[in-house]
């Protein structure tokens, strides 16, 4: 109801009131999507490379560059409905979803968003545990010794982040989190560079580039193509952005019309994106060969303060990543259970409690045990299943095809009136079932992967 009633206002008040309060720019476009991408996914690009071998990892990224460029410029069009150029604003993906393909697709593509930003959760946590993890290790091996006994669970490190997100959930909302978002993007770029500079060194240290044509051998046929399916899921984690490009084009200036800014925009930050995971991916697969490790940083340990520099960027950035993927939850359940029932105190009385030296802090009992159980949620399952590549797989999996491929081919399609049947129509169809499959072979691929690891521990 509040976005039609801002759509409303956006209707009454003047196209030209709304436009002065936007100033992005490509550059401005550029910087947010390479901020959102590049993120713990790329941990994972190396091993994907190790599976698929030197041929097809690069054009397994390649495609997956051109993909997610296909899928930003259909997304691109819907930005404003009916017209993409003079049409009323769709300020974020599911308004899009709602105005182009109805209520009942709403609530599909919500439930999906929701469940994408649970799992993303979990993920921000396993990849966290790992970092301190190895931390601890890095430091471990240059004090003891490489054949010293470093080795230790993850578990507590997951018990120690959980209690992080504890206390960083209780800030109220997005508002009150931009300085948290800055950290968390410049985190991002700094583990990524180093590990990218890591493997470099490390190749050159080797005097060899390691690694083969069909990549890491298996015990059969059957573990080969599961690894791949895989490898294609952790792939798909790492590129898409679909969900918040329309949150992102909502900041552009016009004109020059905002769709054909963003698809400028889209084109560079996805050239620079590819160049950036071909080289991290190359680099540590050439390092580390039939060796690679799932999470590129787990396989540096000289120099160790480099190493613990880079892992602890991780986990400011995943502090900050998993706030950004829970508070829309926390805002959502908040929101409808306090419009629900309005008279209840549990749910909306406030205390205000004043902390030395920080501003009053507004203590809501429903927001702590809510926010608290979810953080505990989330902790639990990441410590039942702390696999990071077969988690990173099925997330990518089943976000890829539904959010990055389906809404935005049917609402092109619904926008711009295609007709059954016709060329354009069946080459959009086309394109939709192939990316199916991809996403179905890359979940397949991250299950089987999970039972597999299940099962080694029994």
């Amino acid at each position: 109801m509040e976005v039609e009633r801002s759509l409303e206002q956006e209707k009454t008040s003047g196209n030209d009131d709304i436009d002065a309060i936007r100033t992005g720019t490509v550059w401005s476009a550029v910087a947010h999507i390479i901020s959102a991408v590049i993120g713990a996914g790329v941990l994972s690009l190396a091993w994907s490379t190790a599976q698929l071998g030197w041929i097809a990892a690069p054009i397994a990224l390649l495609f997956f560059a051109v993909v997610t460029y296909i899928s930003a410029s259909l997304i691109c069009d819907c930005y404003r409905s009916p017209d993409p150029i003079t049409g009323t604003r769709n300020h974020s993906y599911i308004d899009a979803v709602r105005v182009n393909l109805g209520k009942k697709w709403t609530w599909v593509c919500g439930l999906l968003q929701y469940v994408s930003f649970y799992g993303t959760g979990i993920a921000y946590i396993i990849t966290s545990a790992t970092s301190m993890r190895e931390i601890q290790r890095s430091n471990c091996y240059h004090k003891e010794g490489a054949n010293a006994d470093c080795h230790t669970g993850k578990n507590i490190f997951m018990l120690i982040f959980g209690i992080i997100q504890i206390v960083t959930s209780q800030i109220p909302d997005f508002h009150n989190m931009t300085w948290l978002s800055v950290v968390a993007a410049l985190m991002s770029f700094c583990y990524s560079f180093i590990g990218l500079a890591l493997g470099f060194s490390k190749v050159i240290d080797n005097r060899r580039i390691k690694g083969s044509i069909v990549g890491v051998p298996a015990k059969n046929a059957a573990q080969k193509i599961w690894l791949v399916f895989q490898a294609l899921g952790d792939i798909a984690f790492a590129y898409p952005y679909s969900i918040i490009l329309l949150e992102i084009q909502d900041t552009l200036k016009s004109p020059p019309p905002e769709n054909q800014t963003m698809k400028k925009a889209s084109i560079s930050a996805i050239v620079i994106t590819t160049f950036f995971y071909i080289c991290c991916s190359g680099f540590g697969y050439a390092a580390f060969g039939n060796d690679t490790p799932g999470n590129l940083l787990t396989g540096f340990y000289e120099p160790f303060w480099l190493v613990d520099f880079a892992n602890a960027c991780i986990v400011l950035h995943l502090v900050g990543g998993y706030q950004v993927y829970s508070q829309p939850v926390f805002a959502f359940v908040e929101k409808k259970l306090t419009q629900k029932f309005p008279e209840n105190k549990f749910l909306n009385k406030f205390y205000a409690i004043k902390l030395p030296v920080l501003p009053a802090f507004q203590l809501n009992f429903f927001r702590l045990c809510f926010r608290t159980f979810y953080v505990i949620s989330t902790t639990a399952i990441a410590m039942a299943f702390p696999y990071f590549n077969q988690v990173l797989g099925i997330l990518g999996a089943l976000n890829f095809w539904p959010m990055t491929i389906y809404f935005p081919v049917e609402m092109y399609i619904v926008q711009r009136k295609i007709g059954a049947w016709t060329k354009k129509w069946l080459l959009l169809e086309g394109f939709s079932m192939i990316c199916l499959i991809v996403s179905v072979v890359g979940l397949i691929g991250s299950i089987e992967g999970i039972i597999s690891a299940k099962l080694a521990k029994v």
